[in-house]
């Protein structure tokens, strides 16, 4: 038996007026509104998304970056996306998270007023080419004389270590050209993100944070650097998009056991604040730093540990003042809600 859920594409501020919103009549969309804000969902059938294959994954990617980018060509350039596959049961709980998150839906919205997503995906033009002129570069070709002259042939395990050895070379010099695109590109981009790279084919796969005025620039900047690169790599833009790699917002649940046991790795009191879980952060932090200690410490001196206790600390006291405005949070065991969730903006 399934279940009405509804999903979340993304927010908008509610100043594009009347008209712009009954664009979405017969869309497939529809908006929830909270004071300023709306959220832009639609109607589905279950209120938990299972993606059972990588294929349904896709699918469900494609839909939802084509919903969020033909309501910026209806006109509403202001949207936060929200994280993929975002459902909740009801129109109250979409009305809760407007509310709740009302705070860093309207300053994240007022960061991206003037701003926009272009990405960046630069493959080798004839990879073919590279890999074999890499092959005929003297160091390979003494690597491979070295492997065949016991055997007279390159047995599968010395071919598996050239692939190796090529692949590195290859990574070298795909990093050496990303690092000098990144460099061309600063001066017309407020920020960047590298993504991962499908395979060795391709040099760099980025997103780039500009503001809506540049757009030109960068794509002159690009126009550049395929004059720089002779037409040996291959450069692809897609945008303007919304900001998906820098303000995606989401609805995350928090742990209780792991906020009860933070609060121990700080030793803080049960009943404590941002201020006194600050302090106490810095002072343990100060004392087990890896620069002040040569060995190993107990896994309450450990640093990595004291700082992902501060951090879930931190966004404990944030879902509490969403939710209540308390400044003050409980670390009792009793009192750690077992159904807590934060509206932020994902790491």
């Amino acid at each position: 038996m399934t279940t009405q859920g509804i999903y979340i594409y993304g927010i908008v501020p509610n100043f594009y007026g009347t008209t712009q919103f009954q664009s979405l009549d017969n869309s497939g969309v529809y908006a929830i509104t909270y004071e300023n804000i709306s959220a832009i969902v639609s109607d589905r059938e279950s209120a938990h998304l299972d993606f059972t294959d990588r294929e349904s994954l896709a699918r469900t990617l494609v839909h939802h970056q084509q919903t969020i980018e033909d309501l910026m060509a209806k006109g509403f350039n202001m949207i936060i996306p929200m994280k993929l596959g975002t459902i909740v049961n009801s129109k109250k709980d979409v009305s809760d998270i407007l509310a709740r998150g009302h705070e860093i839906i309207i300053n994240t919205l007022t960061k991206i007023e003037y701003l926009t997503e272009i990405d960046l995906v630069v493959t080798w033009a004839d990879f073919s080419s590279l890999l074999k002129g890499i092959a005929e570069l003297p160091a390979i070709q003494s690597i491979k004389n070295d492997m065949t002259k016991a055997m007279g042939i390159v047995a599968m395990t010395d071919q598996v270590r050239m692939g190796l050895i090529i692949h590195d070379i290859v990574n070298k010099q795909n990093k050496a050209i990303e690092s000098k695109i990144q460099e061309a590109l600063a001066s017309c981009c407020l920020d960047k993100k590298l993504h991962e790279v499908m395979n060795d084919e391709m040099v760099t796969n980025s997103a780039f944070l500009i503001n809506r005025n540049k757009q030109a620039e960068f794509e002159h900047a690009i126009d550049q650097l395929d004059e720089m690169f002779g037409g040996s790599l291959n450069f692809k833009l897609v945008g303007p998009l919304p900001c998906y790699s820098f303000q995606t917002l989401e609805v995350r649940n928090l742990n209780p056991e792991q906020i009860i046991k933070a609060g121990k790795t700080l030793g803080v009191k049960e009943k404590t604040n941002e201020t006194e879980i600050k302090k106490a952060y810095l002072e343990k932090a100060k004392l087990h730093h890896p620069d002040n200690n040569s060995q190993d410490t107990p896994v309450n001196g450990d640093f990595n540990a004291i700082r992902n206790a501060y951090n879930t600390l931190v966004e404990y006291a944030a879902a509490v003042r969403q939710s209540s405005k308390e400044e003050y949070i409980s670390l009792s065991g009793t009192s750690v809600p077992e159904h807590l969730t934060i509206i932020k903006i994902k790491d």
